[in-house]
């Protein structure tokens, strides 16, 4: 008996062990929100996933201080669940979740707000204890093709809060998805910072007649080197010092890299982080469906200002009425014909280098303007670079990747140009226009990467306004549209705070087209349709010509 009883003690406190392991490992993740942008937070306590490979840390990169890193951990900050889930059906369930506006019935008049309080349940209908779980909000109105954008409050204890600005006169309902629970974004962040395979590429060598297919990646990592320790051709920028790694080929040298494209996916998901990634994302809440009624007001909510370099975003940042975007931030203007955009770039010079989501400002103004004319560089139809120019009006513009990763079509090695070595060989001046986005290729890569590549684009912007202050530099900020483990919108919207946080300071404008996008009645989409990105190029038009 007291045999059986110590086996007992023995097998219990094996059980705490690993339980305690479990939860070490699960609650990895130190990330949050800037308060003038999505979720707002005022937690005390946070576990941290990032930077826990080893890959960047403030003391092996000299271009961020370790006060700035910790900074930019503190301002993304995420609160994670306390406990590990015994069963999906504990996670954050949409359709149980409820949202109730407060004070409906009062007098509301444009310029003023309505605050929301939401409840998040579980599947059991039980009240959420903790928070962490990635809600989005919005104001609408679907007849007049009306929306804009609301913060959200998590208070840690299962309740949200949101306020909505009210921006235009007539009915206005509130709308609340949830976009991930808490539980599926853990699963999102530890996989962010432990498997920057999940995504990988390959490089095509060719020489002498002899071609030679290798996996490749933006880090040396476990599954790429495999047993070989010897395995890798690492290639270093020569002005950025950025690298990227591939298996050593055969029979070939390393100088004998030719092409690059994507290779595939391979994320390791057990059946329960599938579910939860899955199960309740981006759906919408039931609340109240009783519409707001506001008043007009003769007050002027539009702002009476030149947009000009280094604004901050606000929340609401703008709203659409009519299918059309009026900016809060600076008087926006409409450039609805070929003239009036021909006139706005007459004597410009924009380099454009980003991904898909910003080849569509070049498609359209291409579209737009009979008199821009693309040349045939016999480029790459996904990573170009492609180039337009307009004789008439003495315009020249240029759209490229923003260089490896990119998950592309077979692309000549040679054409991947980075955003930081580019912006360095540019003279700049009153006629150039500088116009990056870079995100979407990155949100399977831990955040100390990502952090990295930004500080060093960072440096060539500001050596580029050093020299030529009066050259134009436009962010184009990341957009809502990824929902897999691959491409989440917590994982672009994790990225798309450490950008803003890291341009802060920098004369450059930031064209927030996350609220733009976030708050259209379109389908989620990661390519917008039409008349969002004519939204999005009139607002960038708007910083391009001022006057």
């Amino acid at each position: 008996m007291g045999r059986l009883l110590q086996l007992l003690i023995l097998a219990l406190i094996l059980l705490i062990c690993i339980y305690l392991l479990f939860v070490c490992q699960f609650n990895q993740c130190l990330l949050n929100v800037s308060p003038s942008n999505h979720l707002k937070y005022n937690h005390t306590s946070f576990t941290s996933c990032s930077g826990i490979n080893g890959t960047f840390t403030p003391t092996n990169d000299s271009l961020i201080s370790k006060e700035e890193w910790e900074s930019l951990l503190k301002e993304l900050q995420w609160s994670l669940p306390p406990v590990v889930l015994l069963s999906t059906d504990e996670a954050t369930n949409p359709t149980k979740c409820s949202f109730s506006v407060v004070n409906p019935n009062s007098n509301h008049t444009i310029g003023g707000f309505i605050d929301v309080i939401l409840i998040a349940r579980d599947t059991k209908n039980r009240i959420k204890t903790y928070g962490g779980d990635f809600f989005q909000a919005k104001l609408f109105n679907s007849e007049l093709k009306a929306s804009t954008y609301g913060a959200v409050t998590d208070h840690f204890n299962g309740t949200y809060t949101a306020r909505l600005a009210l921006l235009w006169p007539g009915p206005a309902k509130v709308s609340i998805r949830l976009v991930h629970s808490s539980e599926a974004v853990q699963v999102l962040c530890r996989q962010r910072e432990q498997d920057p395979d999940k995504v990988y590429f390959q490089g095509y060598f060719e020489e002498g007649g002899k071609q030679e297919t290798v996996m490749c990646n933006a880090q040396r990592s476990p599954r790429l080197v495999g047993n070989d320790a010897q395995c890798c051709c690492e290639y270093r920028e020569p002005v950025t010092g950025e690298t990227w790694f591939c298996r050593r080929p055969s029979s070939l040298p390393c100088h004998a890299l030719t092409y690059h494209s994507m290779g595939g996916y391979q994320a390791v998901l057990s059946k329960v982080e599938m579910t939860l990634l899955k199960s309740s994302m981006n759906i919408i809440v039931p609340g109240d469906d009783s519409a707001i009624d506001v008043q007009q007001q003769d007050t002027e909510i539009r702002s009476q200002t030149k947009c000009r370099p280094g604004f901050h975003t606000s929340v609401p940042a703008g709203f659409y009425f009519q299918d059309h975007w009026t900016s809060l931030v600076c008087d926006s203007k409409s450039f609805p014909s070929a003239k009036l955009i021909s006139g706005c770039l007459k004597d410009k010079q924009i380099l454009m280098m980003g991904d898909s989501t910003l080849r569509q400002w070049f498609d359209y103004l291409e579209e737009t303007v009979p008199t821009l004319k693309r040349l045939n560089l016999h480029t790459s139809s996904k990573s170009g670079p492609f180039e337009a120019v307009d004789t008439q009006s003495n315009t020249r513009i240029i759209w490229r990747a923003h260089g490896i990763p990119i998950r592309t079509s077979k692309t000549p090695w040679a054409d991947l140009h980075y955003i930081a070595s580019e912006v360095e060989g540019m003279a700049g001046g009153a006629h150039s226009v500088v116009v990056f986005t870079i995100w979407a290729h990155f949100t399977t890569y831990p955040l100390a990467m990502y952090a990295h590549r930004l500080v060093v684009i960072r440096r060539a912007v500001a050596s580029l306004l050093r020299r030529s202050p009066t050259t134009l530099v436009v962010i184009k900020s990341a957009n809502t549209g990824y929902k897999d483990v691959y491409g989440s919108d917590w994982l672009s919207w994790q990225l798309d705070m450490a950008l803003r946080e890291i341009f802060r300071d920098l004369p450059v404008v930031l064209i927030d087209v996350w609220q733009m996008t976030s708050c259209h009645y379109s389908p989620d989409n990661i390519h917008p349709p039409s008349v969002v990105i004519q939204n999005e190029v009139d607002l960038f038009l708007s910083f391009v010509c001022p006057q």
